[in-house]
């Protein structure tokens, strides 16, 4: 694992991505990748139409569409690389200048699975301030990258400043386990003051694996404070956040299968949208 993806876009959170990717790669000592995607879309062909009844001279609006689909396309890869250059010149500026950029026409899920082999983070914004339907949409993709990917993924918002400390929010899952592993495997969080938080709520056998997670993270020279709390879990979390000014959250990714958690709803689905701070999200 060799590299950091930054998936930068041009809207108004790209500048905070960026700020956040390179201090990654500090954190890391890793090059960043750059990466925009352009979304393919579908226009017709006239052979798709040419059973249809009476199209006659209206076959000329289909040449139409393309030729407008052809120059869109073309529009749409120039503005990528201007976004890219802009990006690659922020970057520098904040002092990573090891950094290629990448333009892929395709999805940015299928664009992210084509270079996350080599990668140890993958960076993706969170614009704020989103309505309620704008989330749906946006953290519907969101959502799909996150349940896609092997790689850790560092979600900021418009802006970002270097934390000093970090919260793990611990349920006792094989997920926040291996959160907490790659966190002691990682330089990522290195210096950072440690929170380890679970709301237990009478979850059995969840204090002793919290105590020997507390162990386990002191004894890798983090310094831990450690808080068994009791409520909603989300509330609880976020309250926790505002009250100790803490700087980023780590938490494992979705507890219950997709189907469920349309009916249901996530943890992980409620921190994305409600959270004012960074998230690192482990699968």
């Amino acid at each position: 694992m060799n590299h950091i993806i930054a998936c930068v876009d041009g809207t108004t959170h790209s500048d905070g991505l960026c700020t956040a990717a390179c201090w990654a790669a500090q954190q890391l000592e890793q090059p960043i990748v750059l990466l925009q995607a352009i979304e393919k879309s579908y226009t017709p062909v006239p052979e798709d139409y040419s059973g249809a009844i009476g199209l006659g001279a209206r076959s000329s609006l289909l040449h139409e569409m393309i030729e407008l689909d052809e120059a869109r396309s073309k529009i749409a890869l120039s503005l990528g690389k201007e976004v890219l250059t802009h990006s690659e010149q922020f970057l520098a500026q904040a002092g990573c200048r090891n950094v290629e950029k990448v333009q892929r026409h395709s999805g940015l899920a299928e664009a992210i699975h084509d270079l996350e082999q080599d990668a140890q983070l993958l960076v993706l914004g969170r614009p704020s301030n989103l309505s309620k339907r704008a989330f749906k949409a946006h953290g519907s993709q969101l959502e799909q990258i996150i349940r896609q990917v092997h790689t850790p993924v560092f979600l900021v918002n418009d802006t970002f400043q270097a934390p000093q400390s970090f919260m793990i929010a611990y349920d006792g899952r094989a997920t926040a386990d291996k959160a907490v592993q790659r966190i002691i495997e990682s330089k990522l969080l290195r210096g950072l003051t440690c929170h380890l938080v679970a709301v237990e709520n009478n979850v059995a056998e969840l204090e002793q694996k919290f105590q020997d997670t507390q162990a386990q993270l002191t004894q890798s020279g983090f310094q831990v404070h450690a808080s068994l709390l009791e409520g909603r879990i989300a509330d609880t979390l976020m309250q926790y956040t505002r009250d100790n000014n803490i700087g980023v959250m780590v938490m494992g990714c979705f507890s219950r299968s997709k189907l469920a958690s349309v009916f249901l709803g996530s943890n992980t689905i409620k921190m994305i949208e409600s959270s004012t701070i960074p998230l690192i999200i482990v699968r």
